[in-house]
């Protein structure tokens, strides 16, 4: 399947501002400015400074990605931007550059679903995708497994978080820890360091009632709670607190829940490949269980590089991409964007 067209992504969801070019589903170029250092201080991101941060990047960011993908704007065939899930700020910001270029450039303009996107991504490393596949998106604020016959059109989801996500819990834990924030690459730095069977931590959602209602859910706060019950206690007893322990049984719990139920999902689903995507699937112990349970039970398992993890611009230039090749019609330049956008609507129309 070749489009010849020239998708231009844009991704302003929250504290990245993204910009990348593919055509014929090879990525031209992807450029990503981030806040993210502003943010330390204040242990997590600011919508205000993001939306500011995102009006002073983006031309500079555009700028740098064309001249990266040796293309002009005159050459763009067609302009995609996140139109949601994300901060209502940032995404505005984002929309309203895409809409402006697609005005100005007379072209399409497709209004894109950030969480899609992260699975997007993985065809520009990967190849096509299969006809049917379930995709894992975790993430600092989503965790979703979605059952996907076309990554632009047939989005089904299966479950997702009911509470925290899993790169949020990883920040609090972090915070609990005493790490830096973001939490998540500290804590898994520090987990190679521990033992991730000496605290077994529990793990929501896998008995009862609860596992047949919330067969693909996932649920991490009652987890988060019980790292710092575990913490006050050593605390209150005047013990050591084995932070590299922690991390790791805490890691270890996390990465169990998301992986169990991703593989009963392939399993039940009757597919043979789980597209992992989003920031924390730069988790290097979710890639190792990744790729045993792969073998274990006869799966492909698809994560792309840890570059395209994080929110970027290939993201979303990558679905569009999907979008025209499978003649997906355009949004209007009319709609808003949706800070709840659901996980099925692969493109916004209103």
């Amino acid at each position: 399947m070749l489009v010849n067209e020239l998708i231009l992504g844009i991704e302003t969801s929250c504290d990245e501002t993204g910009v990348a070019l593919v055509r014929n589903g090879e990525l031209l170029a992807d450029v990503t400015a981030t806040s993210m250092d502003e943010y330390a201080r204040f242990g997590g991101i600011i919508p205000e400074i993001a939306s500011r941060a995102h009006l002073e990047s983006f031309i500079p960011t555009l700028d740098a990605a064309l001249a990266k993908a040796g293309v002009t704007l005159a050459e763009v065939d067609a302009v995609a931007a996140t139109a949601g899930p994300g901060l209502i700020g940032p995404l505005i910001v984002g929309v309203s550059a895409a809409k402006s270029l697609a005005l100005a450039l007379n072209k399409p303009f497709y209004g894109v679903n950030h969480i899609i996107g992260h699975i997007a991504v993985d065809s520009l490393v990967h190849g096509p995708f299969p006809q049917k596949f379930v995709g894992l998106v975790v993430s600092g604020g989503h965790s979703h497994l979605m059952l996907i016959n076309n990554i632009a059109t047939d989005v089904q989801e299966l479950g997702g978080t009911l509470d925290d996500a899993a790169g949020e819990a990883f920040d609090k834990v972090g915070r609990l820890l005493g790490l830096p924030y973001p939490g998540g690459p500290h804590i898994d730095r520090l987990a190679r360091q521990g033992n991730p069977h000496a605290i077994r931590f529990p793990r929501a959602l896998r008995s009862g009632k609860n596992q047949e209602l919330h067969k693909y859910d996932y649920s991490f706060s009652g987890l988060k709670t019980a790292v710092a019950r575990h913490i006050e206690g050593l605390e209150a007893r005047g013990e050591d607190i084995p932070k590299a322990d922690i991390a790791a049984g805490f890691t270890e719990a996390v990465v169990g829940a998301l992986m169990e139920k991703a593989i009963t999902a392939c399993l039940e689903n009757k597919v043979d490949t789980l597209v992992i995507g989003g920031g924390f699937s730069a988790n290097s112990r979710l890639r190792e269980i990744a790729e045993e349970a792969a073998l274990r039970h006869g799966l492909t398992v698809r994560i792309p590089p840890i570059r395209y993890c994080t929110d970027n611009g290939a993201m979303i230039a990558a679905l569009g991409w999907h979008m025209v090749a499978n003649g997906v019609a355009p949004s209007p330049l009319d709609i808003s964007v949706d800070t709840a956008l659901p996980r099925e609507t692969t493109i916004l129309y209103s």
